[in-house]
């Protein structure tokens, strides 16, 4: 059998190299971690594109500073999600976020509210609700994570929440 030419080579080498990268640990392939919502609720639409995003970054390190995919904070994440998922922006920092917004009561956090929890004496740490009781956020252990707010972590922790509308 004659040898491949060489062009038609480096096209199948190419498309087993690329097949390689191609990632199939995504959420659809495991139990569904979306909440259910209404159909045509309010919130269902704003949800699904931050579970957009959330789904885009899962994974990402944390990173102090991090604005990007190469590594997020908790802020950076944040102003990342709302940016890209709701073209809406968002202060930079944590502190900044605290002080823009509505508070919201705790038996009133919709999916797309910011909550907030203090680690080491201060409110230093953000998420994304998301419904359920679940939050994203870029944790500093796993990166860009999904957690519950009560988590043993979480639970004692958690201090607001705010939304940006």
């Amino acid at each position: 059998m004659p040898a491949p030419s060489r062009p038609l080579f480096l096209v199948l080498l190419l498309t087993l190299v690329l097949g390689g990268c191609a990632s199939t640990n995504q959420l659809s392939s495991g139990p569904d971690l979306r909440p259910t919502t209404v159909a045509g609720a309010p919130d269902s639409a704003k949800a699904e594109k931050l579970w957009q995003v959330y789904e885009r970054y899962a994974g990402v390190p944390y990173e102090y500073g991090g604005t990007s995919a190469r590594g997020f904070d908790c802020s950076g994440f944040i102003r990342a999600a709302f940016d890209e998922g709701l073209g809406q922006q968002l202060p930079r920092t944590t502190s900044q976020m605290l002080r823009y917004g509505e508070v919201v009561a705790t038996d009133d956090i919709r999916p797309g509210d910011l909550v907030f929890f203090r680690i080491r004496g201060k409110e230093q740490h953000a998420g994304i609700y998301m419904g359920d009781n679940r939050f994203m956020h870029s944790s500093t252990s796993v990166g860009v994570t999904l957690s519950d707010l009560d988590g043993y972590y979480w639970k004692d922790r958690y201090t607001q929440a705010r939304r940006f509308e």
